[in-house]
Parts: C-alpha cells; structure tokens; sequence
C-alpha cells in the first residue's frame, strides 16, 4: 500500500521542537489514484515573504501543515538544525507551546526564514 511521509515539527517532552516523520496510508481511491482518508481542516492561509525574511523563535499556536508554492523556506531549531523546504514541499507544524509553561525563547520553538532569490510563498491549512 501506498503512504505518504508527512514531517512532523514537534514540542518533544524537554520542550524543545524537533522533526520526525510518520507514514499516512493512502489506502482509499484507486490504483492509479491513491488516496488517505478524509482529514479534517479549519481553513486556509496563503503567505507571501519577501527576500529576506527572518521570524523570531516562536511556537506554532494552531498545529497546522505549511506547504511550499514558491521560493524556499528553512526551519531553525533551537539544536542549531535546520531543514529547508522547497516548492512542492510541506511540514506539519505542531510545536506548540507545553502546557502551563511560559515561552522562554533560549528552549522553545523555531524560526522561519526566506533562504534563495526568490520570494517565499507558503499555503498554511490548520489541522
């Protein structure tokens, strides 16, 4: 059976993000049309980031998964780690902040950035 590999941005038990993957069967549709079961959504954003964007160390607030359209997108961790993304591309991001804690910038989250000559466009579909 056919699966898909999502990447998984993730709040591990120390409180710090870090990446894995998981395996999504696409065991509905047809052969020449596999599909995965149908997944809930809350919406939809689209993002345009100009050369040279750089957030700052934060955590997602609303898991959602961040699919690259155009340009290319690295993660940061706080491990000094980093992927880049590029067009066709995704991640889910779920490193939201623990329970009870308050962000402390030095332990928690990531940072995003435009890496490339081109602008970065992100579709941004909450979980």
């Amino acid at each position: 059976m056919p699966v898909f590999t999502k990447i998984v941005l993730f709040t591990d038990t120390d409180g710090r993000a870090r990446f894995r993957e998981e395996a999504i069967a696409l065991d509905q549709g047809k052969p020449e049309s596999a599909l995965s079961a149908l997944m809930p959504s809350g919406g939809y954003q689209l993002r345009q980031s100009p050369v040279g964007f750089r957030s700052s160390f934060h955590c997602t607030t609303d898991p959602q998964w961040v699919f690259i359209l155009g340009g290319q997108m690295e993660i940061l961790l706080q491990d000094g780690s980093s992927r880049v993304f590029k067009p066709g591309e995704h991640f889910y991001s779920a490193d939201v902040l623990p329970a009870g804690q308050t962000f402390d910038a030095t332990v928690h989250g990531h940072w995003s950035r435009q890496v490339g000559p081109d602008e970065l466009v992100t579709l941004f579909v909450r979980g």
